[in-house]
């Protein structure tokens, strides 16, 4: 008597329908197909939060300061050059902005792209968590 090997291999009963798979996706390949991504400038807001140094810098600019990047380097107990290195990765991720004035360049918060990456994130998390 004659064995037919297509009747004991599960993967045979696909190719015999054609190459196609017995089941539909399930929830959680469903969700993969309908999940965002972030942006790139969220990516760069969360790798600015990343830091306990630029979390510290952060702090300083609380109630609306404006701040020089010497006072800053002088309040978070860091060089001038980790201070102005700091401040280009938290104004790459939209945590600070700055403005000109004179000379002297001002920092503060950018509460507009802070807030614009925080409801992305939380859009993103909400297909997840």
């Amino acid at each position: 008597m004659a064995h037919d090997a297509a009747t004991d291999d599960p993967e045979a009963g696909a190719e015999a329908d054609g190459g196609q798979e017995c089941c539909p996706p399930g929830p959680a390949e469903d969700a993969l197909e309908v999940l965002p991504e972030l942006s790139e400038g969220t990516h760069d807001f969360l790798k600015a939060l990343a830091s306990p140094t630029r979390q510290r810098i952060m702090l300083l600019f609380s109630r609306g300061a404006e701040l020089p990047v010497g006072q800053i380097a002088e309040q978070a107990g860091i060089s001038q050059s980790t201070a102005s290195q700091q401040l280009a990765l938290l104004r790459r991720g939209g945590i600070v902005a700055s403005r000109k004035e004179g000379k002297v360049v001002l920092y503060r918060s950018d509460r507009e792209k802070t807030a614009a990456a925080l409801a992305e994130l939380q859009d993103y998390l909400r297909h997840c968590c």
